[in-house]
């Protein structure tokens, strides 16, 4: 089975009912997204698919044929960080850092269809993934950050790569 995932095909040998998490991880070893409670209810699995946030824990790579995957490593680089990355680290939004990549998707998909939101969208939008630290204000920040940066277009990457 062929994946799009971050903009490259990739042959993957996975059984069909395989969750997408466990190909991203195992066999792409793309290991942003993290496996929190396999149930999807705790938002640490979060990647995009065709600009929608999904769990991919619960999700498997069957339904995933001709669609665009995305996960925080297709945001940007360590080098080149991309404006939600880069928004994150200046607002210092991670402690312990596991809720993170899924928080960072999750505004991701929401950005790109607003970058004007409001605070209690966002907060809606992330209520779905759980952060046990604390660092709440420190996201919505960087969020709302992300969302300056995004329409700067010095800052600005393009998130649509296809290779």
């Amino acid at each position: 089975m062929e994946l799009k995932v971050n903009g490259r095909i990739h042959s993957v040998a996975a059984a069909p009912d395989t969750p997408l998490l466990y190909v991203l991880r195992e066999d792409l070893q793309l290991n942003a997204a993290k496996y929190g409670c396999g149930l999807g209810q705790c938002g640490a699995c979060t990647v995009m698919v065709d600009g929608e946030a999904v769990l991919s824990c619960v999700v498997p790579i069957l339904l995933l044929q001709g669609k665009e995957i995305m996960t925080v490593e297709g945001l940007g680089s360590i080098d080149k960080p991309g404006p939600m990355q880069r928004a994150f680290i200046e607002e210092q939004a991670a402690q312990c850092g596991y809720c993170i990549p899924g928080m960072m998707m999750r505004a991701q998909a929401l950005l790109q269809k607003n970058p004007q939101t409001s605070d209690a969208e966002i907060r809606r939008q992330l209520e779905q993934n759980l952060c046990r630290c604390g660092t709440h204000m420190r996201i919505l920040r960087a969020v709302r950050r992300a969302a300056q940066l995004m329409q700067t277009p010095e800052t600005a990457v393009d998130t649509g790569r296809s290779t």
